[in-house]
């Protein structure tokens, strides 16, 4: 090996796992690290959706006089803490700034594309695996009660229709139809039949598999606390297991990227939004498909021998407690839709830092006060679904290949 291909990855979550796999699958020495153990941050409980239809940024136009609401309602589904921060006000600012129409056509464009390939890269890693991940094509049924819910699916549908992503709308009784397990007052849907799911710790665990197949190091329970500089470059990482030296460095930290880039005097925009994930044992009627409860932004994912109800997005940054009104309300939210018992077996209540960059577009790319550091982080909601996507830009930049998507939105000196 030579020293250009001797790569460290910062973060062992779906995005840092699917960064090592790629680059050492083109002959690349890497080394993961991750504070934890890989899989078990924000990448455990997602929803575990591949769905290139909700490749939606989050600013939406329209939000603004919501966005006031959702100051002053700690039970709406996006709550922003108020807190005197230097940082949550440049974040809102911008946030406040990427309302608008041009900018949501630009980031579905460049978020689909990267859904789209790691739809096609979870399906080859399902068939290698030996369907361990969960992987299945069940598509997404989105169900509104409002009749404003449905239409802003709609209009999704017919955003990511210009992407090749099918998608079909459906009266009340075309959704229960598709989903006899929906009570209650339903307007209508739209039912986007391509769409994947799988299991999310199991997807981390596949890809480190492979990448230890190609040679990647794991290294669990190393955190950095700070960086070795020398002019424009990075000589060498201090961690809690030592001091590790690499000819180039990828930050795939999710929320905590930010703190990380003020140790090395970056801007990284990225604000820690906390969700919720609970598992429930089933239900009867249990769903079928994959639901996206429109109006609660409640996402509900079938599994074997359980359910998975998750939602609700808080900006609090670093605040990981547990807000017992929050997972009521997603009990509460659900139960409108379907039949989720007053007092449901739940096994398991999770809750994670979502990394949110201010305009919903990850930041990928090089810093320009650094020559061999990238940055691939700040993937929202979105992360396991654009995760080999999100990888396969990152390498291209990394091993100066030409890039397969354009760089230009992802770009880390952006904002």
């Amino acid at each position: 090996m030579s020293e250009k291909q001797n790569i460290v990855v910062i973060g062992g979550g779906v995005i840092g796992m699917s960064i090592a796999l790629e680059l050492a699958s083109r002959g690349a020495q890497v080394t993961v690290i991750d504070r934890g153990e890989p899989g078990f941050g924000c990448s455990y409980g997602n929803a575990g959706w591949i769905t290139p239809c909700f490749a939606m940024p989050l600013p939406m136009p329209g939000m603004l006089l919501k966005s006031i609401g959702w100051l002053l309602n700690p039970d709406s589904p996006l709550y922003i803490k108020p807190e005197p921060s230097i940082l949550l006000f440049r974040w809102l600012t911008r946030f406040l700034f990427s309302m608008n129409q041009k900018h949501l056509d630009r980031s579905v464009d460049v978020l689909t594309g990267l859904s789209k390939y790691s739809l096609e890269s979870y399906e080859k890693l399902s068939q290698d695996s030996g369907s361990t991940i969960g992987f299945e094509k069940k598509g997404l049924l989105m169900v509104g009660q409002s009749e404003a819910g449905v239409k802003a699916a709609v209009h999704e549908m017919e955003l990511v229709a210009r992407h090749g992503i099918p998608g079909q709308y459906l009266d009340e009784r075309g959704v229960k139809e598709l989903e006899p397990a929906l009570t209650g007052r339903i307007q209508g849907g739209v039912y986007f039949p391509a769409e994947a799911h799988g299991e999310p710790l199991a997807i981390v665990q596949a890809l480190a598999s492979a990448a230890q197949k190609h040679g990647v190091k794991i290294l669990p329970r190393t955190e950095v606390y700070d960086f070795v500089i020398e002019g424009r470059k990075i000589r060498s990482l201090k961690t809690t297991r030592g001091e590790l030296k690499a000819h180039d460095y990828v930050l795939a930290t999710g929320s905590w990227s930010h703190t990380l880039g003020k140790a090395l005097k970056l801007r990284i925009p990225v604000l820690g939004g906390k969700g919720y994930a609970l598992i429930t044992k089933p239900f009867a009627p249990a769903p079928r498909l994959p639901l996206m409860l429109i109006e609660k932004k409640i996402a509900v994912t079938p599994r074997n021998g359980s359910i998975r109800l998750a939602g609700t997005l808080e900006l609090v940054n670093r605040d990981e407690s547990i807000t017992p009104r929050r997972v009521e309300n997603i009990l509460r939210g659900s139960r409108e839709f379907l039949s989720v018992p007053e007092r449901p077996e739940i096994t398991e209540v999770w809750r994670g830092l979502r990394p949110c960059t201010p305009d919903g577009v990850p930041v990928i790319g090089r810093p320009k006060a650094y020559d061999n550091l990238m940055l691939s982080t700040g993937h929202q909601m979105l992360g396991l679904q654009s995760a080999p996507g999100s990888a396969r830009l990152t390498a291209d930049l990394l091993l100066g290949a030409q890039p397969i998507f354009d760089p230009k939105p992802f770009r880390a000196d952006r904002f």
